[in-house]
Formats: structure tokens, C-alpha cells, sequence
């Protein structure tokens, strides 16, 4: 398996629960990220064999990690099914803050979970930040998933609201989704 590959299932492992009602079944899914993830919108994290145990995106004017095109999204699913997928999707999307920086997705792979690798990426991605030139940054985490949200907080990111999905909570699987902001170039927490 090449390193796109284990990509594409890292992070479907860590966003399948949260997008599998939309972007399911799973080998549609890996087929749409394995296309669709945008190596130049993340870090990875290696493990001492050089096997790829996470990643962190990050959304840009450029585009985002996980972002894909209208084509990839025809390839993996047809004309009819990316037309739904898409209208969807479009609905999760964050706009590109031009005032913070965007993180667009954390996800390691379960066997490395809780060695300090999410603590890494998020560092990687405030570095990425402040070498940009921006002052904060800021990510939205679901209300199923309060073990990121632990993490978050102690890396000294703060809740500022909680979008409520209404209805599209029965196509996503999750009621809520907060943002959370950091301030960068303030010394670790």
C-alpha cells in the first residue's frame, strides 16, 4: 500500500463514523479520498519504520486537504450519486477565513493514538500558522467526538460556538459541530 493509500484509510478511519451516510460505502469513499487528498495541504507523521500514523490538514485561498474536485467526486461515485454527495458536502464546508488559519482534519491512525502524535501535528500545523502570518487558529470538532475536543483544549484551543445541524444531522450522524480558536505565539500549554 503506498503512502496515499494509507492516507486515504487513516483518514477515513478518523471521519467514516462522521461522513460514511454521505460518502459511503467505504470503497467508494477510499477510492473519492485516495484521489481527492491534497498531499500540499498537510503534515504527516511517520513512525520509526517510516509507516505513515497520521496526518493534519489545513484549508488555504488554494484549496483544502481533503477538498477533492467535482471530478473526483464523478469518478468514485457517478453523475447522480457525486451530484447529492457534492450538494452535501458543500454544506460542511468551512468558508477560508482570511483572519485565522483553517485546520482542516487531525486523524491518527488507531494504533498510535495516544503517543503525543495528534499533540505534534497540531503544533506542526500552529508553526505552519505563524510562518503564514496569522495570529490564530481555529478548527471545528463534532459533539461526538470529545476525546478530540480534550485534546484540543489542552493544546489551549477555546470553544467560541456550536453550529446545530438541524435536520442534516440525520445524513451526517452528528447533532452539533463546535469551533474552537487558538491563539498562536503564546508560549505551550
Amino acid at each position: 500500500m503506498d503512502q496515499r493509500e494509507e492516507a486515504a484509510r487513516i483518514y477515513w478511519q478518523a471521519f467514516g463514523g462522521k461522513l460514511s451516510r454521505v460518502m459511503g460505502p467505504d470503497a467508494r469513499a477510499l477510492a473519492f479520498l485516495n484521489r481527492g487528498l491534497r498531499p500540499d495541504h498537510c503534515f504527516a507523521a511517520m513512525d520509526w519504520q517510516g509507516r505513515l500514523v497520521g496526518l493534519a490538514g489545513y484549508k488555504s485561498v488554494q484549496g483544502s486537504f481533503s477538498g477533492g474536485t467535482r471530478s473526483d467526486l464523478r469518478r468514485a461515485y457517478g453523475r447522480f450519486g457525486s451530484a447529492w454527495r457534492a450538494g452535501l458536502l458543500r454544506l460542511l464546508s468551512n468558508e477560508v477565513d482570511n483572519e485565522r488559519f483553517l485546520i482542516d482534519g487531525i486523524a491518527v491512525s488507531p494504533a498510535a493514538r495516544g503517543k503525543g502524535i495528534g499533540t505534534a501535528l497540531i503544533n506542526a500545523l500552529c508553526d505552519e500558522a505563524l510562518r503564514r502570518g496569522y495570529r490564530e487558529a481555529r478548527l471545528e470538532v463534532i459533539d461526538g467526538n470529545p476525546r478530540a475536543r480534550a485534546l484540543y483544549e489542552r493544546q489551549g484551543f477555546v470553544a467560541t460556538h456550536t453550529d446545530r445541524l438541524g435536520l442534516l444531522r440525520y445524513a451526517f450522524g452528528f447533532d452539533a459541530a463546535t469551533t474552537m480558536i487558538r491563539v498562536l505565539g503564546q508560549p505551550d500549554i
